[in-house]
């Protein structure tokens, strides 16, 4: 059976997260409704990253194995017609080998968390970013992130239900960029790692939020990363200013 992979964009807002459940809706159960529309008997789509309730993407990857061969294009626009109405499109789509697997094969995935910090709440993008009240200092928060980049034993900063047999991982990277907001400022958490803990990034960009609010010192964020207790993390983060931005892979499937 031919396999296709495809880059899909979708709101998170309305979903119970990524994966397929039983009695609320999913982006995976989504696509795999769209999927049956144009293959008989449906099949199985496979994602890059199980995105929790709430969070957005915009460079997902996913791949399905369909009855007969498509082309990319006309494959993605069948797609799309039948995921109308919801806030899922396939931005994407390419043939791939028979033993590509979007989750597995994956080499890095990126992450950008959204806090806007104005007085004002948000309207045109409530549910795509975190508002706070005031301003965060931004060089303390890249002094703190600066502690948690590189292989640790990311615990303090994982949920208590995660599911990964190892607490430990690489952070390759964990940048914090400020630029002009209407009426504030907003600040871009960037994360790329292979792999993340489940809430991983939530939970880093929570703490990280206590420091630039001045509630926390930089150093604090070191301690609590070297604690390895989940009771030494920061609040997490809400979903809405989480975004899956992409998934790269040794060879790109899209080309």
């Amino acid at each position: 059976m031919p396999r296709y992979a495809l880059r899909v964009e979708y709101d998170g807002g309305p979903f119970a997260g990524w994966q397929r459940q039983a009695v609320a809706t999913s982006v995976q159960g989504a696509l795999e409704a769209a999927v049956a529309r144009i293959e008989p008997g449906g099949a199985a789509v496979f994602g890059a990253g199980r995105t929790d309730a709430g969070v957005h993407a915009e460079g997902q990857v996913a791949h399905v194995d369909l009855g007969r061969h498509w082309e990319p294009a006309r494959l993605a626009a069948a797609l799309n017609a039948h995921l109308r109405p919801q806030p899922v499109a396939v931005t994407a789509a390419a043939a791939a080998g028979a033993r590509f697997h979007a989750r597995f094969d994956a080499v890095e995935r990126t992450y950008v968390y959204r806090i806007v910090a104005r007085a004002a709440p948000l309207a045109l993008e409530r549910g795509r970013a975190w508002r706070v009240a005031r301003p965060l200092d931004v060089a303390a928060l890249r002094e703190a992130a600066a502690f948690l980049v590189g292989r640790h034993d990311f615990t303090t900063f994982r949920s208590s239900i995660c599911q990964a047999a190892s607490p430990e991982k690489t952070l390759d990277e964990a940048s914090v960029e400020a630029l002009p907001y209407p009426g504030g400022m907003e600040y871009r958490f960037r994360l790329r790692a292979r792999s993340f803990l489940h809430n991983q990034v939530r939970s880093i960009v929570g703490t990280l939020e206590r420091v630039g609010a001045g509630a926390w010192t930089p150093g604090r964020v070191r301690d609590a990363l070297a604690a390895r207790d989940r009771a030494a993390c920061g609040p997490v983060a809400p979903p809405d200013g989480l975004c899956l931005t992409a998934v790269r892979y040794p060879v790109d499937p899209f080309g």
